[in-house]
């Protein structure tokens, strides 16, 4: 018996263009236009499927670089800012016919404490 003859047929459709796996993204139209606006500002102005992949791996390459958590306030910061703003509303409270002495006694007092309470407190010792 004689073998048979292969026959390869060719695949239906446009052959493939590449490798990688097309994905397709909604975007609203400001941000298409800005996109473009972005490419026709670049030297070679790619397609805008070329600027949009090159906006992602600039983006990309941002968020790897190690960043620090932003730190608000520390814990000295937060007690400076707690003693100015006791000041402030004491200044504000305080008797205006009380002599400066009196005053400064008070307002210490106020701050800091009674001394009974000053020498027991444990976050600041030997005061």
């Amino acid at each position: 018996m004689k073998k048979s003859i292969t026959v390869h047929q060719n695949k239906r459709g446009r052959p493939a263009t590449g490798r990688d796996p097309a994905v397709t993204i909604r975007l609203p139209e400001s941000v298409l236009a800005s996109v473009e606006h972005w490419a026709m500002s670049q030297e070679d102005q790619p397609p805008r499927s070329q600027a949009i992949r090159r906006l992602v791996e600039i983006g990309l390459s941002e968020s790897e670089a190690p960043k620090r958590p932003k730190v608000l306030s520390t814990a000295k910061q937060s007690a400076a800012r707690a003693r100015e703003l006791a000041n402030t509303t004491i200044d504000k409270r305080s008797d205006p016919a009380a002599s400066a002495e009196e005053h400064k006694v008070r307002k210490r007092k106020l701050v800091e404490g009674p001394s009974m309470v000053r020498n027991a407190r444990k976050d600041r010792p030997g005061k």
